[in-house]
């Protein structure tokens, strides 16, 4: 299975790494990491770059909207200040795929034209003009599926049935998709680990994530250092790093196709030797 991504095209018979680039100052685990004073240092997300694409990143994700839970929403201007730059960045010094993590019709334009190969939005491309923005793009898109909204999404999440209430979702953002011009294989599928989902909720999606990839279209997941492991084994965030190398290997065995991480080395390194004992 390969994934045309503008002028890059990525091999999904295997999966791979997805690097987190935040450009955000309050991101829950890495907030402000790349910031000089209360501007985006270049300098440092290229830096971050190059190591994160060394150690193995076949995908490098830049948002600059923190979506963790209770998060306040960032004005279009200031999203794109700190997105655009990034991605002409990366896109003029390395050679990878550039996903931009955005809901904005507005930045989705403004990103194909800085270099971006990925569509990734946690909203599923429901935000006014998002869907058509993606469609006009002719990149592939990431899905995800999220209860409710950043600032609200961790009170009381209800579901009837976990597993399926998220793939019926998921499935009618596809059929959307299709509507407008996006075909199914240019469809990734995130079901959304953390974003209006309890502990078990999280723990549910993963046992029965061979759900999603039976619908035949790659599955991203998105478990680094987030607050599940956390609640299972009681570390702090700067802890979390063997819960979320656990998480990822139980992903890939399942059939995920791309791991979204903060530790790109690691991870890297627990795919590479489960390929190789697969042979």
């Amino acid at each position: 299975m390969r994934l045309s991504c503008g002028s890059r095209t990525l091999d999904l018979s295997h999966p791979l790494v997805m690097g987190i680039l935040n450009t955000t100052p309050d991101s829950f685990s890495d907030g402000g990491s790349l910031f000089q004073g209360q501007n985006v240092s270049l300098d440092k997300v290229l830096f971050k770059a190059e190591a994160m694409v060394r150690d193995g990143a076949a995908i490098l994700d830049v948002g600059g909207e923190s979506t963790r839970p209770g998060a306040a929403p960032v004005t279009l201007e200031e999203e794109m200040s700190r997105v655009i730059p990034v991605v002409e960045a990366i896109n003029r010094e390395l050679d990878v795929v550039v996903s931009v993590d955005t809901s904005s019709a507005s930045l989705i334009k403004e990103a194909v034209g800085a270099g971006a190969g990925m569509i990734n939005d946690v909203r599923a491309l429901q935000s006014p003009g998002a869907l058509s923005a993606a469609a006009d793009s002719g990149l592939p898109v990431c899905l995800m599926h999220m209860q409710g909204k950043p600032v609200t999404m961790q009170v009381q999440p209800e579901y009837k049935g976990v597993v399926e209430d998220v793939g019926e979702f998921l499935l009618r953002r596809v059929s959307a998709c299709n509507e407008a011009g996006i075909a199914s294989d240019q469809i990734i599928l995130d079901p959304g680990f953390g974003f209006g989902k309890t502990l078990e909720h999280n723990l549910d999606l993963l046992r029965h994530l061979e759900a999603f990839v039976s619908t035949g279209m790659p599955v991203l997941v998105g478990f680094s250092r987030k607050s599940m492991i956390g609640n299972v084994l009681g570390r702090d965030v700067d802890k979390r790093l063997a819960g979320s190398l656990a998480l990822a290997l139980l992903s890939v065995q399942s059939g995920a196709r791309i791991v979204r991480v903060h530790d790109v080395a690691e991870t890297s390194d627990v795919i590479n030797m489960y390929r190789a004992v697969l042979g």
